[in-house]
C-alpha cells in the first residue's frame, strides 16, 4: 500500500509530512528538493508512518506546495493513451514511436494554484497525467520491466498538462505552449511505493472535471507505452536523476476537437497562414476550452483506494 507524502510550508520553510486521514505527520529532517527527499528522507517517511509519532498538523491548516521541486527535469509522454489518440486523428494500432517532450520546470505549481491563461491565449486546454517520480539514477542504457521498475520509480503524483493549443499546433511549440507558468499543477501528494505497489500503476482511474462536468475518466491500463518501456527508452538518450518527473500522456476528452479526415485533406491544399486560420476560427466555437473561472478537479486512485493520490482543484484566471 503506497504511503502518501506532502510537502508544505510552515512559518516560510518547506517541510515534509506523512498524511493519513487529513492529519499530517512531520517527518524529521530538511530537504530542499525533492532528490533530497527521496536520497536521504524517504526512509524516514517509512519510518514516520510506522512509529509512534502522532499526527500534528491538520491537512487542511497548511499551504501545500507541488512534491515536485522546480528543480527537477519534467518529461513527458505524448498521445498515449488509445482513446487520446482517436480523437486526434490517429490510429492506436499504427503508433510506431513514443513522442517525448519536454516542459520547462518553472511551470510546475502546487496542486490548487490558479492556472494563469494569458491575454493572448485562446485555446487553453486540460490534460490529466499520471506522474512517475525517479527514485534512482539513470546515466546509461537499462532494462525496466515490471519486475524491476520500483528500483527506479519512488513514487506517484497527479500532475495537469496544461496546454495552449493556439500557441503548440499553429507555431508546432510544444515546450512553449505547455511551459506558461502554472501550466504544471502538481500533487498534492506524493505516493510512495513499495514493491508490490508497481503492479498496481496499469489499474488507476484517473478523473478530471472541468465545472462539476466530467471531462476525463480513464484507466491507466489504456496507456500504449508503459512507464517502464518509456524509461528503457529514454536511458538510452538521457540522465535522470531522483526527483524527476515523468508525465505518462492523458486520456481521451481532452478541449481539443481535430476535425474529419475530408476536412483534414481539403486544409492541406491550402497556404499554411489560411490553413492555421481556419483552424483557429474552428478551435474558437468549442466551448470545452478552458475561461476564465472555471474550476478543474482532478484525481487519481485505485479502485480499493490502496493508492489514492488525492484532488488536485485549480480555477482558471487570465493574466
Amino acid at each position: 500500500m503506497g504511503l502518501n507524502v506532502l510537502r508544505y510550508e510552515v512559518q516560510g520553510r518547506a517541510v515534509w509530512g506523512v498524511v493519513r486521514d487529513g492529519a499530517i505527520t512531520p517527518i524529521p529532517g530538511e530537504y530542499p528538493t525533492t532528490g533530497d527527499f527521496l536520497r536521504e528522507g524517504r526512509a524516514r517517511a517509512f519510518e514516520a508512518a510506522s512509529g509512534g509519532a502522532r499526527p500534528s498538523l491538520e491537512e487542511r491548516a497548511v499551504r501545500v506546495l507541488s512534491p515536485v521541486t522546480r528543480n527537477q527535469q519534467f518529461v513527458c509522454q505524448g498521445v498515449n493513451y488509445k482513446d487520446h489518440l482517436r480523437e486526434v486523428g490517429m490510429d492506436p494500432d499504427a503508433k510506431v514511436f513514443n513522442m517525448i517532450f519536454r516542459k520547462a520546470s518553472s511551470c510546475l505549481a502546487p496542486p490548487c494554484t490558479e492556472i494563469v491563461k494569458p491575454a493572448h491565449v485562446k485555446l487553453l486546454d486540460y490534460e490529466i497525467e499520471l506522474g512517475v517520480v525517479i527514485g534512482k539514477e539513470i546515466a546509461g542504457p537499462v532494462e525496466i520491466i515490471s519486475r524491476n521498475l520500483h528500483e527506479f520509480v519512488a513514487g506517484v503524483v497527479i500532475t495537469n498538462d496544461i496546454t495552449a493549443r493556439d500557441i503548440q499546433i499553429p507555431q508546432m511549440q510544444f515546450y512553449k505552449g505547455k511551459s506558461y507558468r502554472t501550466f504544471g499543477p502538481t500533487g498534492p501528494y506524493l505516493c510512495l511505493l513499495e514493491p508490490g505497489d508497481v503492479q498496481r500503476l496499469d489499474d488507476l482511474r484517473l478523473t478530471l472535471r472541468v465545472n462539476d462536468e466530467v471531462r476525463q475518466d480513464a484507466s491507466t491500463a489504456e496507456m500504449v507505452y508503459s512507464p517502464a518501456e518509456t524509461l528503457t527508452e529514454l536511458s538510452g538518450v538521457m540522465d535522470l536523476f531522483p526527483g524527476d518527473l515523468l508525465a505518462t500522456g492523458t486520456p481521451g476528452g481532452v478541449a481539443l476537437k481535430v476535425p474529419g479526415p475530408i476536412s483534414r485533406t481539403v486544409a492541406n491544399l491550402l497556404p499554411e497562414r489560411l490553413r492555421w486560420k481556419a483552424f483557429l476560427r474552428s478551435q474558437s466555437r468549442n466551448p470545452l476550452y478552458l475561461k476564465a473561472g472555471d474550476r478543474i478537479r482532478s484525481a487519481i486512485r485505485s479502485a480499493d483506494g490502496k493508492i489514492d493520490l488525492g484532488v488536485q482543484e485549480n480555477r482558471v484566471v487570465t493574466g
